[in-house]
């Protein structure tokens, strides 16, 4: 059975900017999709993440300051509880499914280590894999196709309904329903068992990051650096 008829968990992270080094998660989700596409494990966090939620941010997934301060959980306590989770699911051997997994997997990295915490890495005894991540699948089989890459980019391109775009539930269960359809369409993809796919989204995420920054470097700013590791950017020193 391939990959993408089995059980799949989407994982996704709301979060007050786009800095892994700086920023930090306002919700969290980890979502368990049978191969019917029933639901049948959720997890959801809300944290006050301890600074304050910057009006672009909660712009785009309503989350605001005070709420976040009444509500939320306590970012130590709860990032333990995220990484836990995304930690007992790779030891399972289930795929992660994760839209940008090298953004959202490295700024969980970083908040485990700005409370002292062991980082998934840690945890599972190495890198996060089998991880799938429907952004590098995509520019990877169709590479010279116009247009946005973005998760609701990617739903519109493969049919998929995304009702609540920048929700963590909703897009994690998103980008599980759109690696299905790639998965149906691109057999080549659909056919290698999860390690494999996972290594091979490593190539692809460092070529992709190659290509682009040979682009920016001719185009528009020559000193252009683009991050080539995937799924996780390492520690700096």
């Amino acid at each position: 059975m391939s990959w993408h008829q089995g059980p799949l968990v989407g994982f996704d992270l709301e979060t007050t900017g786009t800095d892994v080094e700086t920023d930090r998660i306002v919700t969290a989700a980890l979502v368990r999709l049978e191969p019917d596409g029933t639901v049948t494990e959720q997890r959801t966090w809300l944290l006050d993440p301890g600074v304050a939620i910057p009006e672009q941010a909660s712009a785009i997934h309503g989350i605001g300051t005070d709420h976040a301060r009444k509500h939320g959980a306590r970012a130590a306590s709860a990032v333990e509880e995220i990484a836990h989770a995304v930690a007992g699911v790779l030891r399972s051997g289930v795929p992660l499914v994760v839209m940008n997994a090298r953004y959202d997997l490295s700024l969980l990295d970083r908040e485990c280590g700005r409370y002292g915490l062991d980082s998934v890495d840690e945890r599972i005894g190495g890198v996060p894999s089998p991880v799938i991540d429907p952004l590098v699948i995509d520019k990877h089989v169709d590479k010279y196709r116009k247009g946005k890459r973005a998760l609701q980019a990617l739903c519109e391109h493969y049919g998929v309904t995304l009702s609540d775009a920048h929700d963590a539930t909703a897009d994690a269960v998103a980008a599980v329903r759109v690696v299905r359809q790639m998965g149906e369409r691109h057999r080549p993809v659909s056919t290698l068992p999860p390690a494999e796919l996972h290594a091979l989204q490593v190539r692809a995420a460092a070529e992709q990051s190659a290509s682009l920054q040979a682009y920016l470097r001719r185009t528009a700013n020559p000193a252009a650096v683009v991050e080539q590791a995937w799924p996780v950017i390492p520690r700096s020193g």
